[in-house]
């Protein structure tokens, strides 16, 4: 994962979630399809994607999809 760009293709391809840039800073309560079991799913891929661990913690008290792709970026785990 690259870019922003990926991080939403990985949303699309791999959770099948009609996501576009306008959904990245909805509440996630807000994000149509958005399901919180997608949250555990969504973490092991990036993982995958990024080679590092991503906080849970951190990914879990993030409010929007820009938060967790943050998170994702920074790679505190």
């Amino acid at each position: 994962m690259n870019d922003i760009d990926d991080f939403l293709a990985l949303l699309r391809d791999e959770l099948g979630m009609a996501v576009t840039r306008d959904d990245l800073d909805k509440h996630l309560d807000h994000v149509t399809e958005w399901d919180s079991a997608h949250l555990v799913e969504l973490v092991t891929l990036l993982e995958r994607d990024t080679g590092h661990g991503i906080s849970l913690p951190d990914a879990l008290t993030a409010s929007s999809l820009a938060e967790i792709y943050a998170v994702a970026v920074a790679g505190t785990a």
